[in-house]
C-alpha cells in the first residue's frame, strides 16, 4: 500500500481525486479536458508542487491535505527521466508532457502514471486516472486543513 498526497483548496475538497482542475485548466501532464487527479508520493514533495503556484504575498487560508490509499494490486506505469523529451523539466512545460497524459487517459493501461517531479527528479508524482476500471480500489482518506510554515516564505 503507498500513500499518495494532494493539497487543494477548500471549495474543491470535497471529491479531491476526481480530476476536476485538471478537466478545467489541464497542467504539466495533462490538456484541458482530461480529467487526471495529481498527486505526490511524500507530502513534502505535494507542499513542493503546490507551493510553486502561490504568491507569497497571498497565501491561501483554506487549503486541504488529502490522502488516499493506493494498494500495491492497482497497476502502474513508471516513466524515467531517459524515456522523456530533454525538456521535460522547463516551464512552460512541453506540450509534449500533456500528450503523454492524455495517451495515459484515453488507452486506460494503468489506473496510475508515475512521473518524475521536474522540482525533484527522483522523487514521483502519481497521477490517478479516475476513469480507470481499478479507480475504485484506491482508498480516499478523510481530508484535513492544511497550512504551510510562514518561515517557508521568508
Amino acid at each position: 500500500m503507498t500513500l499518495v498526497y494532494r493539497l487543494l483548496r477548500k471549495p474543491f475538497a470535497a471529491n479531491p481525486f476526481d480530476g476536476e482542475g485538471s478537466y478545467l485548466f489541464g497542467g504539466r501532464w495533462s490538456h484541458a479536458g482530461t480529467r487526471m487527479a495529481y498527486t505526490a508520493e511524500h507530502l513534502s514533495l505535494a507542499m513542493l508542487e503546490y507551493m510553486v503556484h502561490l504568491d507569497p504575498g497571498n497565501l491561501p487560508r483554506d487549503l486541504v491535505l488529502a490522502r488516499a490509499e493506493v494498494p500495491e494490486g492497482v497497476s502502474r506505469i513508471r516513466l524515467s527521466p531517459s524515456e522523456l523529451p530533454r525538456d521535460w523539466r522547463s516551464y512552460p512545460p512541453p506540450e509534449t508532457l500533456a500528450d503523454i497524459g492524455a495517451r495515459f487517459i484515453a488507452e486506460a493501461k494503468a489506473a496510475v502514471l508515475m512521473v518524475p517531479s521536474a522540482l525533484a527528479p527522483v522523487e514521483h508524482n502519481w497521477l490517478l486516472n479516475p476513469a480507470h476500471s481499478e479507480f475504485h480500489q484506491i482508498k480516499i482518506l478523510a481530508t484535513e486543513t492544511f497550512q504551510y510554515d510562514p518561515r517557508l516564505f521568508r
